[in-house]
């Protein structure tokens, strides 16, 4: 179980972390957790969990304004089940 923790940046810090997470890929939470394991000397996560998810740059599209029409599409392609009963 995690436990939540609040810290206090300068405006440049928070900015460049921000940057910086973002640039990896990732939220500024797991940055700075990283930043904590590997300061403590644990090991950090040995799995990116993109990997599962094939997660990547989407070279800039927004899935979400186009949801309804995607989830609406998948339905109708998807294969007729039979309903027995």
């Amino acid at each position: 179980m995690m436990s939540r923790t609040q810290i206090v940046l300068d405006p440049e810090m928070h900015r460049r972390a921000r940057q910086r997470a973002s640039d990896q890929g990732i939220s500024l939470a797991e940055y700075v957790r990283r930043l904590v394991a590997r300061d403590l000397g644990s090991n950090p996560t040995k799995v990116d969990p993109a990997c599962i998810f094939d997660l990547g740059s989407s070279g800039g599209s927004d899935i979400a304004k186009d949801k309804s029409a995607m989830i609406a599409e998948a339905f109708s392609s998807a294969p007729k089940r039979s309903q027995r009963r």
